[in-house]
């Protein structure tokens, strides 16, 4: 029967709150796997509040750890060796003589009882003296402590409560109810409505602000503080000359703080120091970037707009590289580690060769290059597909799935040939059938990303070492878009964990696919397949495809075509009787062959070409 007891000392109670102690005060930490740069870095310090908070949490957890190393067990199983002061090896003569000498001491009758002990203390230590001599002497109480680790035999359990007794005592019941009432009917109700009508709704899922005509609506009657800051103009200087007189000043804005937020913001992509009275302040506004930009795309991506869709996805890796966009020219070779903008031409992409530059030159730097370069995620496209499920055609308003099949190859890695193996045919069509399952097992699941296989290693975080906080691992936006008219047909996919490449061959690689409905109207449609790095600047791929939706008088000719097909393949016999027939027409016969061939053929070149125009 268990025995239910609250914590009289207390100390359940203090694992229960260092349980919570132990993880808030503890910040994560994130570390590059490459070296740092030379430059110097502003740290990214802890609000000073928030540091208090993580010393008094400290602070909490070390003193309650302290007190729980010092704290006495109640749950010691029963030993009378050491109740007795003897050694386990002595015999039961030995302990027979040490109790005689132990009754001497602590008999009732022998001691006497003062301001320190009391008889009942004097009594209740010389039965538990006797009880443990019982239990070594004794053979019915000895195999009572043998076996359940007690000489009174099987003990109750008891199952201790991880709270105080004074809580559930009879005087401090108000006490306790009304601390509950105001737990559950205050503090809980006021924080779920603080995070339901604050930021969180407020807000939308990429972080901007969902009601921004209302804030601009509340801070236009209000005057900015002119508070006192760093001057820019020095900076600006600066920036004019770097990217010209002219395009500075269509684009440097009319406001003041328009003006400021434009130098800072190129200062960064120019990689021009801007001391550091204005390092914080350029950060902070470099860090809100992302959010900007995505802002920027939920409004173009709800237009179905594909130029500027794909200009704020290309925005991405240069403010992560800090490096200048259009009309500046594209500079690929800076966003390796210690890399000036000086030391190559403008348009060289060729990663390895100036790693094996820098290699000869005995440069200190062709190590961290050759680091980053073997992290670096250029993707590789194995295959793009259009798959519908149970059909092998794709017939007008139907569910089709765009499949795209990702791996990614590091800029200096040397090309991987397949491991060429002798198969025969039943072996060559074991294989194609795994990969049709493995491929229909991904369709009619609900992920968007098949899982990754045993093996397969992902990128880290990005290498982008002048950006001032900590960027995650890559990430690729996979887009659909009809160029001739402009338009985006499939609202972009953002994958991630792309593995890197290892064998090369037919299944090293993952699958992503995305859900659309096809065209209403019959015909043939050519689009392309964009995908887009948002870490590194030039990363893109771009493929055309080409998507078929015949008519519905061809789709049944094309499936009555791949049945006949199919029944030939799996029952050759027919088409053998079929030749054993043939053989045995007679002469008279011969001429109405020839002419049934002959339109045999002609179904069959219709059908070939139907089948071709789909």
């Amino acid at each position: 029967m268990a025995d239910y007891q609250y914590d009289e000392a207390g100390n359940m109670a203090l694992y229960f709150i260092i349980t919570f102690l132990a993880s808030p005060p503890h910040p994560p930490h994130r570390f590059s796997s490459t070296v740092s740069l030379p430059r110097k870095r502003t740290r990214v310090q802890l609000p000073r509040n928030k540091m208090l908070y993580a010393i008094i949490g400290w602070i909490a957890l070390a003193y309650l750890c302290r007190k729980v190393a010092g704290a006495q067990s109640d749950n010691a199983l029963y030993n009378p060796f050491e109740i007795l002061g003897i050694s386990t090896g002595l015999s039961e003569k030995e302990i027979k003589s040490h109790f005689r000498g132990l009754s001497k001491l602590y008999h009732p009758d022998k001691v006497r009882a003062n301001a320190n002990e009391t008889i009942e203390m004097i009594q209740d230590r010389f039965i538990i003296l006797i009880k443990a001599y019982k239990a070594l002497t004794d053979p019915v109480i000895r195999k009572n402590w043998q076996d359940h680790d007690h000489p009174d035999g099987p003990q109750p359990i008891r199952t201790g409560i991880a709270l105080p007794a004074w809580i559930v005592a009879d005087h401090n019941n108000i006490y306790v109810l009304g601390a509950y009432a105001t737990l559950m009917g205050g503090v809980l109700p006021t924080l779920v409505s603080h995070w339901w009508f604050g930021s969180s709704r407020q807000k939308t899922s990429d972080g901007i602000q969902a009601d921004v005509l209302r804030i601009l609506a509340l801070a236009y009657p209000f005057e900015a503080i002119h508070s006192v800051k760093e001057s820019t103009d020095a900076v600006e200087a600066e920036v004019c000359d770097a990217v010209g007189p002219t395009v500075w000043a269509g684009i440097a804005g009319e406001k003041a703080w328009q003006r400021r937020a434009m130098i800072l913001l190129y200062a960064y992509l120019l990689r021009l120091d801007v001391g550091t009275g204005l390092a914080k302040e350029q950060s902070t506004l470099v860090l809100q970037t992302p959010l900007l930009l995505n802002g920027l795309l939920r409004i173009s991506q709800a237009r179905n707009w594909l130029t500027p869709t794909l200009a704020i996805m290309r925005l991405h890796p240069f403010f992560a590289q800090a490096l200048p966009p259009a009309p500046a020219p594209i500079q690929h070779l800076a966003q390796l580690p210690g890399i000036k903008l000086s030391e190559f031409s403008v348009g060289d992409t060729n990663y390895a060769a100036f790693a094996r530059t820098l290699e000869a030159r005995l440069d200190e730097r062709a190590g961290d290059v050759r680091k980053a370069l073997c992290r670096w995620g250029h993707v590789e496209v194995v295959d793009v597909l259009f798959r519908v499920i149970g059909e092998q055609i794709i017939t007008p308003s139907s569910i089709v799935y765009l499949v795209v099949k990702l791996r990614l190859v590091p800029p200096d890695a040397e090309p991987v040939k397949p491991q060429e193996t002798e198969m025969d045919g039943e072996d060559a069509r074991q294989l194609a059938h795994a990969a049709e399952e493995r491929e229909t097992a991904f369709l009619n699941s609900r992920k968007d990303t098949e899982d990754l296989r045993p093996g397969q290693v992902v990128s880290g975080d990005v290498h982008a070492p002048f950006w001032p906080g900590t960027r995650s691992k890559p990430h690729w936006w996979v887009v659909l878009a009809d160029d001739k008219s402009n338009r985006v047909v499939v609202p972009p996919l953002k994958v991630t964990d792309v593995p890197f490449r290892r064998t090369g061959d037919w299944s090293d690689f993952r699958t992503y696919k995305v859900q659309f409905q096809a065209p209403q109207n019959a015909g043939l449609f050519t689009w392309r397949v964009y995908i887009v790095s948002d870490s590194y600047v030039g990363e893109e791929y771009v493929r055309d495809v080409t998507v078929s939706c015949p008519m519905f008088i061809h789709c049944v000719l094309r499936y009555f075509f791949l049945v006949g097909r199919c029944r030939l393949t799996r029952y050759p016999y027919l088409a053998s009787d079929a030749q054993g027939d043939e053989d045995e027409i007679t002469d008279s016969e011969a001429d109405i062959g020839v002419e049934s061939n002959t339109e045999d053929e002609e179904e069959s070149t219709v059908s070939d070409s139907e089948s071709d125009s789909d």
